[in-house]
């Protein structure tokens, strides 16, 4: 008899139910869409970030760059400028560690031994700055005197022993050519900055490469310079063979060229030295358990999180990040209540104009528990039906824009202590300006947004059947008369 009496009411009262689910609709896609289109903007994030350290990193850990003028002052380079040559073109290049200063490569199993690090890997950043130059002789002109005369004719007194004249068109140009070096551990390659490309020509390093000649080149670099599989480059003096050539997965690659860590240790003349720790929490839950505990065991260095490195993103994609996470949010909470209120109104509303069916119903022996479980059953079913309504629509806003990926531009700023080895900082000794990146937006959706939708489809239906049933409860059969009258 429920569920006869309630495929009548519901056939008969079509118009009210729409009216009530295309309310809850309405609430529930918002939901949906904002809640998918959040979920997009996060894991757009974690790309950014994920190109800035690479995958499976949970922290890094470095050391404060010295302040300005503590240092040695600007790189020296130095040329044999001697030769019979008029032109005479000679190279220097000098390899410095950037950004950071260095850790003792110990500190990387001091680091590993904490409480709550599931792995930790050290790396060197490094920059190479190579300089060639043309040094030019130019023309002598004489100015009268000769080798043995100085004052300009034969037979004179005192003369000078050297030519007296002045020389035109010397000089010397220089062309100034400055790349990244990652010193990595070939024999932990879970972590660092590399995981974030994929090897697309060639192979990665061997984990018996650990003081190998080889090197691995990002696609970009390898372009730019015409490298390839099985050519050489010569890094201060030492030849490395191209193994491989990364692509990285978005943005920028974290360096130019990466080479076995003992190497870039002696080309810095940095032995046993590293400037950034990679660090893997055995859980992701205890982030900032494992964080204030390395903070307090290994002095003098910064730990800096995910999180503190997300604080540093801003631009468009922090910009609807924040939009969406707070007046989406709200606005998505505003628009399910006054759902939920509007299909409690219309429901009591609607039970107010059955008075006359309710009160002969229970003139005829029905309890008021049985009018309520009717009057709750019917708002159920408009709630549900708000539910599938608003999943449709819901999955088809995410799906527009995940078709239309809009894109995001992500600004990456220097945090405290820096992140990553070294891709966003600049020349030798410190950060430089930020860097921008662009991100494909997309919305997707998951089961758990699916099941929400579902809940709040019930709730909503729940809520409106509260309205309805109350005010069924407080009918009387005198009340049908009373209408009748």
């Amino acid at each position: 008899m429920f569920f006869t009496y309630l495929r009548r009411e519901l056939r008969r009262r079509r118009k009210a139910a729409l009216v009530v689910a295309s309310g809850l609709a309405l609430g529930i896609a918002l939901v949906i869409i904002v809640s998918s289109v959040s979920s997009g903007m996060s894991k757009a994030q974690d790309k950014v970030l994920e190109s800035l350290y690479g995958l499976g990193t949970d922290m890094t850990v470095t050391k404060a760059a010295a302040a300005p003028g503590s240092g040695n002052g600007r790189p020296k380079f130095e040329f044999d400028a001697k030769g019979n040559d008029d032109d005479s073109t000679q190279s220097s290049d000098r390899v410095l560690v950037q950004g950071f200063q260095t850790l003792a490569s110990s500190t990387v199993d001091t680091i590993g031994r904490q409480d709550g690090v599931a792995d930790a890997v050290g790396g060197l950043s490094l920059n190479v700055m190579k300089v060639d130059g043309q040094f030019k002789r130019g023309e002598f002109k004489q100015q009268g005197g000769t080798a043995q005369d100085g004052r300009g004719g034969p037979g004179g007194q005192g003369g000078s022993t050297q030519p007296q004249g002045e020389v035109r068109g010397g000089g010397a140009s220089f062309d100034v050519n400055s790349y990244t070096v990652y010193g990595t551990d070939v024999t932990k390659q879970a972590l660092g900055p590399l995981t974030s490309s994929k090897i697309t020509k060639g192979r990665t390093f061997k984990a018996s490469e650990t003081d190998a000649e080889v090197a691995v080149v990002d696609s970009a670099y390898a372009k730019e310079k015409k490298l390839a599989v099985g050519r050489t480059v010569t890094v201060h003096g030492t030849k490395f063979t191209i193994v491989g050539v990364s692509t990285a997965d978005s943005g920028d690659a974290a360096a130019n060229l990466y080479i076995p860590l003992k190497q870039a240790q002696t080309l810095a003349d940095s032995k046993n030295k590293v400037t950034t720790v990679y660090v893997k929490a055995s859980d992701s839950q205890q982030i900032e358990h494992v964080k204030s505990t390395i903070q307090k065991n290994v002095s003098g260095t910064t730990v800096t999180t995910s999180a503190d490195l997300a604080d540093t993103v801003s631009g468009s994609l922090s910009t609807a990040s924040d939009l969406a996470s707070s007046v989406g949010k709200w606005l998505s909470i505003a628009v399910l209540v006054a759902a939920f209120l509007v299909a409690g109104l219309l429901t009591s509303s609607a039970v107010s104009r059955r008075v006359r069916e309710f009160g002969t119903l229970k003139a005829l022996g029905w309890k008021s528990g049985r009018v309520t479980r009717q009057v709750v059953g019917e708002a159920l079913v408009n709630g549900l039906l708000g539910g599938v309504l608003g999943i449709a629509v819901g999955l088809a806003g995410a799906y527009v824009v995940t078709s239309i990926s809009p894109t995001l531009t992500a600004q990456l700023g220097s945090s405290g202590g820096g992140m990553g080895g070294g891709r966003f900082m600049g020349g030798p000794g410190g950060p430089s300006a930020s860097k921008t990146l662009d991100v494909a937006l997309t919305a997707p959706v998951s089961l758990s947004i699916i099941l929400i939708a579902v809940a709040l489809a019930v709730a909503g239906g729940l809520i409106a059947g509260a309205f309805g049933g109350w005010r069924a409860s407080r009918l009387r059969p005198a009340d049908a008369l009373r209408r009748v009258e």
